[in-house]
């Protein structure tokens, strides 16, 4: 609100937005020399800028990351495709349980996914049930390794994509093999239950980074509403495309593999936009090795174009020159699964090199393994996994690895830590597999002889 000098003229202003750094004036209201509202901006901009509110989140841009823009654009790409593959994988499906034919019974036209034919009143009901069943262990994290969901999210979401691809190619192909048609049918149930856990895992790690201003639910609100949106295109497009290629499985065979094509495109360049700032053990390695070189700590937005997406496996034929530190180091490794001369390095390490650490350290065929003391932290584990990769680092240099990577640890992992705070990683916690081994030591006197 404005007040003039003089006491007769008063100018209310009116501001419309939900961020306070984003607010637009919508009208000015004057009571001098008689009422009058003028009106800024056009009604269409006002409309736009509604329809907007509903599907974007409050505060947009600034409330979420800058790479929120060009993720959601490819996502909503590929579940565009993976809605009009829908349709033809359903379309295959129900014609290989009898709908279309004279055969066929209004129950079964009308459920559609739930039809049910005469010649096989069960299958249906073992399809879901399967399912249902086959959601339990992959969620529990016996498939999966639990945390390992946050922790390659990246990855999981192209597999649970992948996923869903191979549970749709097995509908599209079940009218092939009618003696095999439940089985098959159950292939694909199963596929899909394990996107259905991966997928919705993975997406709540990146609803989280996304979210500046803690407003991962509004996030997750307004991704509901333009998943209705590409819903309903897609179902409209599947609906035209399934028409015109029933018939013709050449066509139908073509378009599935199309989309599927760019399915996975649309999926892979989705992921490769995610700058996540969030430490896992790959991208502690890119992190910690480029420091030992230059001295400089790489943005998330630069490692994000060096980490690997695929598995590692997958990795070798990539083009990339990052070289997998990490996947030489081992995590909570259990202590019993050591050999006897093993045993008596790590206790002569555990009275010398470790005596204030909450870890253990050591060479094992080339590898580093981590043995985690029951009481550390979620700063203890981020610790040792960027010791053991400093420890990594130099083995091919043959050196004295404990002796030379502590020195480098007490010299530069303070800097280190906060070099990455200031280029906005968060360095409260390594995202890695959950940690299931630890171990205690209580070390003797400094005189005491460890064998």
């Amino acid at each position: 609100m404005e007040v003039s000098s003089s006491t007769s003229e008063v100018i209310v202003e009116e501001w419309s937005g939900s961020s306070s750094t984003k607010l637009s004036r919508t009208a000015t209201i004057t009571a001098f020399p008689s009422l009058s509202i003028q009106r800024s901006g056009s009604r269409f901009h006002h409309l736009w800028r509604r329809i907007l509110e509903a599907f974007v989140p409050e505060g947009f841009p600034s409330s979420v990351t800058p790479d929120y823009v060009s993720f959601q654009v490819w996502d909503l790409l590929q579940g565009l495709s993976t809605y009009i593959r829908t349709m033809l994988s359903t379309q295959a499906l129900l014609s290989a349980i009898g709908v279309g034919e004279k055969s066929a019974t209004v129950i079964g036209a009308t459920f559609q996914n739930d039809a049910v034919v005469l010649e096989r009143p069960n299958w249906n009901a073992g399809r879901y049930l399967i399912h249902i069943l086959s959601g339990v262990p992959l969620a529990s994290g016996s498939v999966t390794e639990g945390s390992n969901l946050d922790s390659n999210a990246k990855m999981w979401r192209l597999v649970a994509d992948l996923m869903n691809d191979l549970g749709m190619l097995m509908d599209l192909v079940s009218p092939l093999f009618p003696s095999a048609f439940v089985f098959v049918v159950c292939l694909g149930s199963i596929s899909r239950s394990f996107t259905g856990v991966a997928s919705g895992a993975t997406r709540a790690a990146l609803t989280q980074h996304f979210a500046l201003q803690s407003n991962a639910a509004d996030i997750s609100a307004k991704e509901g509403s333009q998943e209705t949106v590409a819903t309903m295109v897609g179902m409209a497009l599947g609906m035209l495309l399934a028409r015109i290629t029933m018939g013709h499985p050449l066509a139908i065979w073509f378009s599935f593999l199309s989309l599927t094509m760019f399915h996975m495109y649309a999926n892979y360049m989705a992921v490769r936009c995610l700058a996540l700032n969030s430490l896992n053990p790959q991208r502690c390695s890119i992190l910690l090795q480029h420091f030992m070189r230059t001295g400089q700590v790489l943005s998330p937005e630069q490692v994000s174009k060096m980490e690997h997406i695929l598995p590692v496996w997958a990795s070798s034929w990539s083009s990339k020159k990052t070289e997998l530190i990490h996947v030489r180091v081992s995590l909570g490794v259990r202590v019993s699964s050591l050999n006897h001369l093993e045993l008596r390095d790590l206790l002569h390490f555990a009275g010398s090199h470790y005596k204030k650490a909450k870890y253990l350290l050591m060479e094992r065929k080339g590898n580093i393994c981590i043995v985690m003391h029951k009481d550390s932290t979620a700063t203890d584990v981020l610790q040792s996994f960027l010791h053991a990769n400093a420890m990594a680092n130099l083995i091919d240099k043959h050196r004295i690895l404990h002796s030379e990577s502590q020195t480098w640890m007490d010299k530069h992992y303070e800097e280190f830590i906060q070099k990455l705070k200031v280029s906005g990683w968060k360095t409260e916690r390594l995202l890695s597999p959950t940690i299931v081994w630890k171990a205690n030591w209580i070390c003797g006197s400094s005189d005491e002889k460890i064998d």
